[in-house]
């Protein structure tokens, strides 16, 4: 129980979305003893991924407008004279305007329950658990089991065959990994057991009608899904992906490659060609175009080499270039909304090159498009560094609210938190998500929002022989003012939808509510309804993939607010912001390791973890009480399939170096 936590730790983080999820684990890493606590019974906040029934009740939860009760202020009896307190709330408010919608029948669905399902458990009060890693398993319960190994002990050839486990594009194979029969850390279940893998031809099953999917099918199979509340993607080359590398978090998750880049343009939705091989391939670009694609995008690359080439167009936007390099009009289209990705309004010459270079640089690595998606969503991640911090001897708490923030009058450092059993815990830093600071606290702040949408669908839009394809597609503004909306399509495969149907999500920046930005664009791309689209709606082209589900929500986005804009904020209390708007996780990295440097800028950031090859025991060579990092006498582990091999090896060959 919370009543047995210690009274002091060096590092308190409130809150487990990415950002803090990655400070903690660092913290943990460099020997800092840290408390890791959220409100919420689920790990990641606004980074989390839910089944259909979790993500059920989270609407329900953000749709009730209930007041917070008035609690005792007993703890106020805590607060010294020479102290002040600063209230935390117990609100979050970073989520409105949520709205679900079924576009088919719920008649059938309402005995229905999810199968698998377990027994409500009891409501013990207070504390999710008082997890410490060094004094008892707990410290990593959720996020150990989740992996199904015990305590938290790996052996060494464990570790090396979960080293980043990356889909090659093309396979038509269903990943199953021991998680899909284990625990659900973010949910709070046991998942059902996998199906076995798919070896029937997919050319076969694409030329079969799509069979038709029932809500109560969904309901019944919502442990097939996890379904993130923000979307977002790794770039190959970019800051998270190296992080997992780097501190060997990665043998924690398993991703695979997005399989396409696509682009809408004139009502038609069309694969973009990325590598050199798709270019020339490429029936859609004549042979000149194909040339001078490749000849910009070569400059691209070495730009800033050359800054003669553009530094008349500095003051221009990045489309106002492209016109000028005589571009034809499909060439920059493709440049402007699928390579670079970038607004035709807003983004400079200089955005647009860097933006276009960067997507390039990521090409390759670990397939013929720049982005990864980890298997299970995006909440994966910040959970495998909650379980590096467990590992290291972090202390976590689930359902734990803190009353306030105890400052020194003198020194306006901040000395200690209260929790909501009125238990004083000391501390020298404070790392806080952005949600639980007070109204009062943020008079100052302007925030902008992100506008989301989540969909089930029956069908990929656009239809191939394979039917699991992960698609990354950016939709143009329907109308001048709007914003350019992100689109990502999963597939089976990724472990965040049942088979047969598609999980799909919309992002823009909000300039309404979230239903009124992304519903046109909706419906340019799907069928809403039950009526059968006629052939001059769609062009004489085929039939759209219709919805059968949805959830719109608008996010708040609090990334890139300055630090003095927060009222009275003591200069040891550091504000970790939500997810941004944009399509990676560099924003969430970046602002981690600036906060780990300035608490502790003689430590390194997030380093890995010794070898236990390496580890020299002392005496009788028998392992000390708490090693820091243990090796369990776990059998070998399987090999890695033959097709995911070379991926494997470059990963490893590149930690190693």
């Amino acid at each position: 129980m919370a009543d047995n936590l210690p009274s002091e730790f060096d590092v308190a983080v409130i809150g487990t979305g990415l950002p803090e999820s990655i400070i903690a684990a660092a913290c943990s890493r460099s020997g800092q003893r840290v408390l890791h606590v959220d409100l919420r019974s689920y790990y990641g906040g606004n980074w989390a991924s839910f089944s259909f029934s979790g993500l059920l009740s989270w609407i329900k939860e953000k749709q009730e407008k209930t007041e917070v009760s008035e609690e005792s202020e007993d703890w106020r009896k805590l607060i010294l004279e020479t102290e002040e307190a600063i209230s935390l709330s117990k609100k979050d408010t970073t989520i409105q305007h949520v709205e679900d919608v079924c576009y088919i029948s719920q008649d059938s669905a309402e005995d229905i329950e999810e199968a698998g399902a377990l027994s409500k458990l009891p409501d013990l009060g207070g504390s999710d658990t008082n997890e410490t890693a060094q004094q008892s398993e707990k410290g990593c319960l959720a996020l150990d089991k989740q992996l199904g190994t015990k305590g938290c002990e790996m052996s060494p050839e464990t570790i090396a065959s979960n080293d980043l486990e990356c889909t090659p594009e093309g396979e038509d194979t269903e990943v199953i990994s021991e998680r899909e029969s284990s625990y659900d850390a973010t949910s709070g279940h046991s998942t059902l057991e996998t199906e076995k893998t798919e070896n029937a031809s997919t050319a076969e099953v694409s030329n079969l009608e799509p069979k038709k999917i029932t809500y109560s099918q969904i309901v019944k199979e919502g442990r097939r899904f996890n379904i993130d509340l923000v979307s977002k993607v790794l770039y190959s080359q970019g800051l998270l992906i190296d992080l997992l590398i780097k501190s060997n978090v990665s043998r924690y998750a398993e991703f695979k490659n997005a399989t396409r880049i696509l682009v809408f343009r004139e009502g038609k939705v069309e694969q973009v060609p990325c590598s050199r091989a798709d270019v020339f391939n490429s029936k859609q670009l004549t042979m000149i175009e194909k040339r001078m694609l490749m000849k910009f995008l070569t400059f691209c690359l070495e730009y800033e080499q050359h800054p003669d080439e553009y530094q008349d167009y500095k003051d221009c936007t990045f489309s106002q270039y492209l016109k000028s390099q005589k571009l034809t009009p499909n060439l920059q289209h493709f440049i402007l909304h699928s390579i670079a990705m970038v607004s035709e309004s807003d983004s400079s010459t200089t955005d647009g090159l860097k933006a276009t270079k960067k997507f390039l640089h990521c090409l390759g690595r670990y397939g013929n498009t720049p982005f990864l998606f980890p298997l299970y969503g995006q909440g994966e991640i910040s959970q495998c560094f909650c379980r590096m911090c467990a590992v290291f001897g972090g202390t976590y708490c689930l359902r734990h609210s803190i009353q306030c923030l105890v400052v020194d009058k003198e020194s306006g450092r901040c000395k200690a938190i209260i929790d909501h059993f009125g238990q004083r815990i000391s501390a020298n830093y404070f790392v806080v998500e952005d949600s639980y600071l007070s109204e009062e606290t943020c008079t100052n702040v302007c925030y902008r929002q992100i506008s989301r949408a989540v969909l089930i669908t029956d069908q990929s839009v656009l239809k191939t022989q394979s039917d699991q394809q992960i698609s990354v597609l950016t939709v143009p503004p329907v109308e001048p003012g709007q914003p350019v909306v992100c689109v990502i399509e999963l597939c089976s495969s990724t472990m965040t939808c049942m088979k047969g149907t598609y999980l799909v999500h919309l992002t823009c920046s909000s300039t309404k509510t979230a239903k009124e930005d992304l519903e046109p664009v909706i419906q340019k791309l799907f069928i809403l309804n039950d009526e059968k689209e006629t052939e001059s709606e769609n062009g004489g082209g085929l039939e759209k993939p219709r919805v059968l589900w949805a959830v719109y929500f608008n996010m708040r986005d609090s990334a890139g607010i300055d630090r003095n804009s927060y009222d009275s904020l003591p200069p040891n209390v550091y504000i970790c912001s939500g997810p941004d708007c944009a399509l990676g996780n560099d924003y969430a990295v970046k602002q981690a390791e600036t906060i780990f440097q300035e608490m502790f800028p003689k430590e390194e950031f997030c380093p890995p973890p010794p070898n236990p090859e390496d580890i020299v025991y002392d005496g009788d060579g028998t392992q000390p009480e708490d090693p820091g990092f243990s090796i369990s006498p776990e059998p070998k582990a399987e090999p890695l399939p033959e097709e995911s091999s070379n991926i494997e090896n470059k990963v490893t060959e590149e930690h190693n170096e």
